[in-house]
């Protein structure tokens, strides 16, 4: 993934979606926006479950050139013909993963509020890490990843950085001179109108 000046979108699936719909949704967020990167996060650990959607929506990313990257499932990116794999225990399997896929496969590590996770993530070859939730919520521990991490990653790290979780427009607002992506997730699937939802948030960027 590309990293420009301003930050680029990584749009994340819901834990569940319906086949029926969900990929014309997304077909229209597509066209409508510039995004980076699809990353398939389904809750589901049914593997025809898993390949039924990535199939379909594979078709939608790959005609407008975006790539599409799995949740965990390292052993389903090749035999599905995705871009890649997100990974959910920081550091721990991206050597692993490396090895595993093909050489031009996106690797990505998700290393919570951990500079340290995501300093481990960057020298083993992780092609991004993603840090977050970004401010304080109700879920999970309540831990965040704070302003000055990612102020320092941009300053001192080449890895790109992706913000994600708890985003809204003013954190997009402040964090956007310090990171290179933002994981848009809940953000938007909830609202009425996804696409348009998700243009507000673009335009706190600017």
């Amino acid at each position: 993934m590309d990293t420009p000046d301003q930050p680029q979108i990584y749009l994340i699936t819901p834990p569940q979606i319906e086949l029926e719909t969900f990929p014309s949704l997304l077909a229209s967020i597509l066209d409508t926006h510039a995004i980076a990167c699809v990353r398939l996060a389904l809750a589901s650990k049914d593997e025809d479950v898993l390949s039924r959607a990535a199939d379909v929506l594979r078709e939608v990313t790959h005609a407008r050139d975006v790539a599409l990257v799995i949740t965990d499932h390292l052993q389903m990116v090749d035999r599905l013909g995705l871009d890649g794999v997100h990974l959910r225990d920081a550091a721990r399997t991206v050597r692993h993963a490396r090895k595993e896929l093909h050489e031009d496969a996106i690797v990505g590590a998700h290393c919570g509020t951990s500079r340290h996770d995501g300093m481990s993530a960057g020298e083993a070859g992780a092609d991004y890490v993603c840090f977050g939730p970004v401010q304080a919520s109700a879920l999970g521990d309540g831990s965040f990843a704070e302003l000055d991490l990612f102020r320092w990653w941009s300053e001192v790290i080449e890895v790109p950085v992706v913000a994600e979780g708890a985003l809204d427009v003013d954190m997009i607002r402040t964090l956007a001179p310090m990171t290179d992506f933002f994981g848009i997730a809940d953000e938007i699937w909830g609202t009425e109108d996804p696409a348009a939802t998700l243009g507000t948030l673009i335009s706190a960027m600017r």
